[in-house]
């Protein structure tokens, strides 16, 4: 694999919590945690991924005390997810309005890759639960999105980091409409971002740890 891509992505796994609710409207939907594009995102959904990574943070850490303090350090997990479950359809939705499109074979290489960095497969799943709350079934997924970041930005001639990326994404998140259910925060569509959200958007994943920027 290319020296760049083993030393170094663009786009980690953290930017599932991206501030990115820019069309943020006010419509009740029974039932609903946020309504992307026309399509629910339904408490159940919500809850059951929520479990998933309970689920895994409960297999890692099998001491009563350490699992206790790990949910207490990740206590707005379903708002987080449920934004990372938003962002994900709004940046599906800008890289498909440029074209780009990625291939599984793709995703497969850069999780090779990274479990080449984290000394196997066991060792990736593990730092992307305890760093950035992705489950291993979502791995993939996760890649794919850094992936369609990663081009959407080079084919801006940007970085994911940089206002030109965000704008392309306020775009999408507008054309598809986002109403977020109340429970899971406001939003303010002058800032780009959930109220409450107080995640960094974007963290440089190396080979010798993170580094997070803004």
């Amino acid at each position: 694999m290319h020296r760049r891509r083993r030393t170094a992505l663009l786009l980690s796994a953290a930017i599932v919590a991206a501030p990115l609710l820019t069309a943020c409207g006010n419509d009740a939907h029974p039932g609903a945690a946020a309504v992307v594009g026309g399509q629910r995102i339904t408490v159940a959904q919500l809850e059951s991924r929520v479990d998933e990574v309970r689920s895994a943070q409960r297999a890692a850490v099998t001491d009563d005390a350490q699992y206790a303090q790990v949910v207490g350090q990740t206590g707005g997990l379903a708002r987080d997810t449920l934004h990372g479950m938003v962002l994900d359809r709004v940046l599906h939705r800008a890289a498909d309005d440029a074209g780009i499109t990625v291939t599984p074979r793709e995703v497969q290489e850069m999780r090779t890759g990274l479990e080449q960095q984290a000394g196997g497969a066991k060792g990736l799943e593990t730092a992307w639960l305890q760093q950035y709350g992705i489950p291993p079934q979502r791995l993939d997924e996760n890649l794919r999105l850094q992936l369609e970041a990663q081009r959407l930005a080079a084919q801006l001639g940007t970085t994911t980091s940089q206002p030109a990326f965000w704008s392309a994404l306020s775009k999408a998140s507008k054309a598809l409409g986002v109403d977020l259910n109340p429970r899971y925060g406001s939003c303010d569509a002058q800032k780009v971002a959930r109220v409450d959200a107080k995640t960094p958007w974007v963290r440089e994943v190396t080979a010798s740890g993170t580094k997070q920027t803004t």
